[in-house]
Order: C-alpha cells, then structure tokens, then sequence
C-alpha cells in the first residue's frame, strides 16, 4: 500500500528591510489622512468660504508634513545616539568587567529556557569574540540587531512625504469645487475610502483582520470628525 507523502506547507516570506519602517508609514500616513480631513471638517464647520478652506488645507498639510519630518528625525537620531553610547559603554564592559558580563549573558540564555548543561557551551562560543560579546548583549541587553536600526533619514522621509500623500485627499476636492458643501463631501468619501484601504494594508502585514482594521480607522476618523464639527461651529458662532 502507497503512502502519500505530506505536502510541504508554502514557506511565507519575511517583510524584510522595511519592516522597521512600518511604523513611520503608518503614524505618517494615517495622520495625513486624518488630522487634514479633521482641520478641513472644523474649517467647514466655522463657516469660512472655500479659498480660505483651501489655504488652511494647503498650510496645514505643509506644516503638518514638516513638523512629522523634523520630529522623527530627530526622535531617531536622538535614539541613535542613545544607543552609540550604550554601546561604548558595553565595549568598556567587555574589556574591563568580562567576567560579570559573561555572567549576565549566561543569566539572559537561562531566562530563554536554554538547557543548564548546553548554557556553557554558548556562552563560551560567544566569549571567544568580542565582536560577538558585543553584538549578542546589544541584542539581548538593549533589544537592538544591526539589520533592525533606522535611518533617520529614511524615517524622516517616511513620515514627512507620507503626511503631505494622507493630506490630499481632504485638500485637493476644495480645489476642484466650487462650495464647501461639496468638497467637503468629496473630501469625506476619498478620506474615509483611504482610511479604510490603508488599515487593510496595514493589517494585511501584520497577517489581522482586513475589515476589521479598516473599519477601526474609519470609526476613529468619524468620531473625531463629529467632535471637529462641533467645536467648528462654536467658534464660528463666537466669532460671528
């Protein structure tokens, strides 16, 4: 009697170099999208006329952009730098205070559920470099891989030109229409659809819920345009 043989499951793939990025894509466009659309709902709402609409948009995305940009790379750097002197710090360890190291690596294998009698042998297989020591305790000391650190000039880009793309869909319908009205409506449709399409995407990498991730960025999206509104007309009714 023949037995077949098991079929092979499909090997997925890694996300790969992108992978530390996702949250600049993500914060960046999902911000775009919708602090523009909720600026342009709360304009709307305390009544200015569409050109005055369409320069807060315009201002707004620009600045919204620059400040995304500016921050993260400095948020990155900072981190960096951070880290750089950790790591100074560690090779000063290494050279001075080997021992204790090692003993502090022997305790991090043990917490893995590496068995105690197999612990020797790779503490000892990475105290025979310190390229090793150095990259191993930054892994496990500081949660740090080399392939994993961000530019922060990537980043920069990531969450800057990501906010000016989620910016458009609320701004460009208050160039193309003539009343507030309208565009605003056009600005709610391709707003909401993005909103929705990018919570797939997003949840399509992190292998979740398609729907139910879009439909999480749309519900935050709609009650923050409910209470935009609100404050819209009341400042418009103060000022008035």
């Amino acid at each position: 009697m023949s037995v077949e043989k098991a079929e092979t499951p499909v090997y997925t793939p890694h996300i790969g170099e992108s992978r530390q990025y996702w949250r600049d894509i993500i914060l960046g466009v999902n911000d775009g999208l919708v602090s523009t659309y909720l600026l342009m709902i709360g304009v709307v709402a305390g009544g200015l006329v569409i050109g005055d609409v369409l320069l807060t948009g315009i201002a707004g995305a620009l600045a919204g952009a620059v400040s995304m940009a500016a921050g993260e790379y400095l948020a990155t750097k900072s981190q960096d730098e951070v880290l750089e002197a950790e790591l100074a710090l560690e090779r000063e360890h290494l050279r001075d205070h080997r021992k204790q190291e090692v003993d502090q690596l022997r305790g991090f294998f043990s917490d893995m559920g590496i068995a105690e009698e197999d612990v020797g042998g790779v503490v000892d297989a990475f105290d025979r470099s310190d390229e090793a020591m150095l990259n191993v305790m930054a892994a496990l000391e500081f949660g740090v891989v080399e392939s994993e650190r961000r530019s922060p000039y990537l980043a920069m880009l990531a969450s800057g030109g990501l906010f000016l793309v989620g910016a458009m869909p609320s701004v460009v319908p208050f160039a193309v229409f003539d009343t507030t009205g309208t565009a605003l409506v056009w600005a709610s449709v391709l707003a909401m659809g993005s909103l929705f399409v990018v919570g797939a995407i997003k949840a399509s990498v992190a292998k979740t819920g398609k729907f139910k991730s879009g439909l999480e960025n749309l519900a935050i999206a709609g009650i923050g345009g409910v209470i935009a509104w609100g404050i819209g007309n009341a400042v418009g009714a103060i000022l008035a």
